[in-house]
């Protein structure tokens, strides 16, 4: 089923997390995908959230601009009123959620938000894990739960396609080419 961007929101958890993994913000290394948080904001008028370990600086202007940091603990994620607030006051009920490190946050809030009654959508392409050979361990697991990956660019694209709009589906379709 196609997500409607008036009930979905965007989640990274330690998006410029580097501790530990020898190289800078992994998260970060793809930055084609990195760019396309600016449309979330631009084109839809969501604004991707940034929770844990958040280094504004590690990003262009344009793409922390659109950025929302939220200052909590990532493990207390679905507990803490702000983000409570937050997913309320949007009506969000699809939740897509990427970030560092994948084996162990991402996949412990992914289960937590489903529990907690989201639809939760992995963003593949935005979620690097500590070890390579654990990513399909995790993501057989999360679907076992009814959580499956996509990617930004699939999201911005399933977006414009729910809406209907025309002229947003161009927009999306010649930011992706």
């Amino acid at each position: 089923m196609l997500a409607d961007p008036h009930h979905s929101c965007v989640i990274l958890l330690n998006m410029t997390r580097s501790r530990g993994m020898g190289v800078p913000a992994p998260v970060l290394r793809d930055g084609r995908s990195v760019a396309l948080l600016a449309a979330c904001q631009e084109l839809f008028g969501i604004p991707p959230i940034a929770v844990g370990e958040y280094d504004r600086g590690a990003l262009s202007d344009r793409i922390a601009a659109c950025i929302e940091h939220l200052e909590i603990d990532v493990v207390s994620l679905w507990r803490h009123p702000r983000v409570a607030a937050r997913l309320a006051a949007s009506d969000a009920g699809v939740i897509f959620l990427g970030g560092a490190f994948l084996e162990e946050e991402v996949l412990i809030a992914a289960l937590e938000g489903a529990r907690h009654g989201y639809d939760i959508r992995l963003l593949a392409d935005l979620s690097v894990g500590r070890h390579d050979a654990d990513r399909p361990l995790v993501l057989t697991r999360l679907a076992h739960y009814g959580i499956f990956a996509t990617t930004i660019r699939q999201t911005l694209f399933e977006w414009a396609v729910s809406l209907g709009d025309q002229a947003i589906s161009r927009s999306v379709q010649d930011l992706l080419s």
